[in-house]
């Protein structure tokens, strides 16, 4: 079966969510949020304004 292309690695709340995502191909981490019916998703930020790019193992 092939890999998800997406992993959650953080998840907090349960009727207001929010979540960081990683991108298993690229290794960038988005927040995503969402509130009953809506939500976002947005690249996390260095401080620097470059997306975080970090790679995560399957272990983690």
């Amino acid at each position: 079966m092939k890999e998800k292309r997406f992993k959650a690695i953080y998840s907090q709340g349960t009727v207001d969510v929010q979540r960081i995502l990683v991108d298993t191909e690229t290794g960038v981490h988005y927040l995503q949020t969402s509130w009953g019916n809506s939500g976002g998703l947005t690249p996390l930020l260095e401080r620097d304004g470059r997306p975080v790019v970090r790679f995560v193992n399957d272990e983690e």
